[in-house]
């Protein structure tokens, strides 16, 4: 009866050590994760802070940024879209591909908005660096409206599209019921 306890004992104290490395690597991977979260959020934040102020003095200014912006956000969820609503078999490089392809999508589809939210002012943010910077308020409306039409007249055709196939089908459906193609073999006979 001791010897079952002692080793039930060092069995719980092997999975008990396996148990606070498993805690300990996900633990360490959270804080590597994050850490890397921030820095990269920091580099685009300062990255769209150096280049906006540039944009904006364009011709055009910033109603051409935002125009630009939410035509790239646009074109990005079309093509995320296509590329998820692909065939789900095939070979493994060609669902790799697909992946990255729908990640390139999403990428393009969100990056002009965080994009020009960073230039927007900082909510407690006294410096300089998280300034106002000017011209990012109209650029976010002309990003806002222009991806909504945009947005609204792909879904308009999209959804055109898809009820003149469906009609066509219909019509097809009919004509063989006439014809008595649409009945099985054994009501035919």
């Amino acid at each position: 009866m001791q010897r079952q306890a002692d080793g039930a004992a060092g069995t719980d104290r092997r999975w008990g050590m396996r148990d606070g490395l498993g805690i300990a690597g996900a633990i360490l991977c959270l804080v590597v994760g994050t850490g890397l979260i921030l820095l990269l959020t920091g580099l685009w934040k300062r990255f769209a802070r150096e280049t906006i102020p540039t944009l904006v003095g364009l011709p055009g200014g910033s109603w051409a940024l935002g125009v630009t912006l939410g035509v790239i956000t646009m074109l990005g969820v079309i093509g995320g879209l296509r590329c998820t609503s692909g065939v789900l078999g095939g070979t493994r490089l060609t669902r790799g591909l697909r992946s990255a392809g729908t990640a390139i999508c999403c990428a393009a589809a969100f990056a002009p908005l965080f994009y020009l939210l960073a230039g927007v002012r900082a909510r407690n943010c006294r410096s300089m660096s998280c300034a106002y910077l000017p011209g990012t308020g109209t650029a976010f409306l002309a990003y806002v409206v222009t991806a909504g039409l945009v947005g609204w007249s792909v879904h308009r055709w999209t959804s055109a599209r898809a009820a003149e196939q469906l009609a066509r089908e219909r019509m097809r459906v009919r004509r063989l019921r006439k014809k008595g193609g649409g009945k099985s073999r054994a009501v035919r006979r």
